[in-house]
């Protein structure tokens, strides 16, 4: 694949995010087709005993979707009524929703307007707002695959009796440095729970389908039984006896899912190598449209996989607007996304919490533009995203 046209063809779009499904991914799905198991079986274990293994965390547990993840992390903390839970106003609706599943209220924290991420600056102005309630959990969001600083966030968190959830659906295969050692996303050194998607413009793809990670095996296995209607199985009754103690979910995910995942997660290297390859493609390029254009910014410690490519345009600079730079992207075969409408700005939380300021939200979401990025681009796809982005902007 190659910039320019091909017999006199277009050249295909390039959506944001795309799936890279090979014929091994395939032949793994067929094959659990035809076993006994569609869903509840074995490939469920064997995928989460991978992906355990991959991030180096002690426990998975897998779930229909990363939503249900977040859902099921407040559940095993015992996060409700009563409580907070802060959370970055960058991010998508899930991290913020998944505290009001579970009756908590959430405290939307600032986040650096050149990277997009909570900041212990930011966290810290959110826990002065938090006026005094128990603050029960803080979710960082690693955005576009750029790892928070979690020592930093971690020690504001303990020093209110509250714990840290990864918002890590971005991550999978990023690494933060800290202290001189490396830390794959998930490996749970930080927090209680990491919790990331599988959906099909992620780094893996299952189709739909998340995983949480930690440490803490009771949380693990609080978490898998709230993911089966809160149902447990007493030790020493009859095979056929199960107990219901307390309210639980249907969050499983089918094998046939997880035999995918396993598929996919065996060419996580490559997939992360790729999306390297091109991000360093991508910052060689760009670097002719500054200042006007400039790659959202890396932390020092952060070795990110990024999930999201992601430019901040000084529109104004340019003589435009975001609407008409996409309208004409889009004419070039070139999708782009906006990551993300600052959640506080959602009706239903203006509704519940009033206006709020927050300054580098507004800023990052003023600037923010998201261009293609995923394994199965071409070197030269990355020149004619570039050049039809130069084009936009004049």
């Amino acid at each position: 694949m190659s910039g320019s046209s091909v017999g006199g063809r277009a050249p295909p779009f390039l959506p944001y995010g795309r799936q890279t499904i090979e014929d091994d991914d395939v032949a793994a799905v067929t094959a659990a087709l035809r076993a006994d198991f569609l869903t509840t079986g074995p490939t469920v274990e064997a995928f989460e005993q991978a992906f355990k293994e991959k991030v180096g965390a002690g426990h998975a547990v897998a779930a229909a979707n990363g939503t249900a993840t977040l859902h099921l992390a407040m559940l095993a903390l015992e996060v409700g009524e009563g409580d907070v839970c802060i959370a970055p106003s960058v991010t998508f609706l899930a991290t913020a929703n998944c505290a009001r599943y579970v009756g908590a209220e959430v405290v939307f924290a600032d986040v650096d307007p050149h990277s997009g991420l909570m900041t212990p600056d930011t966290l810290a102005e959110a826990l002065k707002r938090a006026e005094g309630r128990r603050v029960r959990a803080v979710l960082p969001v690693h955005l576009r695959g750029d790892v928070c600083d979690l020592p930093g966030l971690k020690a504001l968190a303990e020093g209110i009796g509250a714990v840290l959830v990864e918002d890590a659906p971005h991550a999978l295969g990023s690494t933060g440095a800290f202290d001189g050692v490396a830390h794959p996303v998930g490996d749970g050194a930080f927090s209680s729970f990491a919790s990331f998607s599988f959906h099909p413009v992620k780094t893996l793809a299952t189709g739909e389908g998340g995983m949480l990670t930690t440490n803490d095996a009771a949380l693990a296995a609080r978490a898998r039984s709230l993911r089966g209607h809160g149902m447990v199985r007493p030790s020493g009754a009859e095979p056929w006896v199960y107990e219901m103690p307390e309210l639980g979910f249907n969050y499983r995910i089918p094998d046939v899912l997880c035999a995918l995942g396993i598929s996919q997660l065996a060419k996580l290297d490559r997939f992360v190598g790729r999306r390297k390859a091109l991000t360093a493609l991508y910052v060689d390029k760009l670097a002719a449209l500054a200042p006007v254009v400039r790659l959202a910014e890396s932390p020092a410690w952060s070795d990110p996989a990024l999930h999201l490519l992601t430019v901040l345009i000084d529109f104004e600079a340019a003589g435009t607007n975001r609407r008409s730079v996409v309208e004409a992207l889009k004419t070039k075969g070139i999708g782009a996304q906006v990551h993300y409408i600052p959640v506080h700005h959602q009706p239903y939380y203006q509704a519940r919490y009033g206006p709020m300021d927050l300054p580098g939200a507004d800023a990052w979401y003023a600037r923010c533009l998201t261009l293609p990025l995923y394994p199965g681009m071409a070197d030269g796809d990355v020149d004619r995203v570039v050049e039809a982005l130069a084009g936009a902007l004049g």
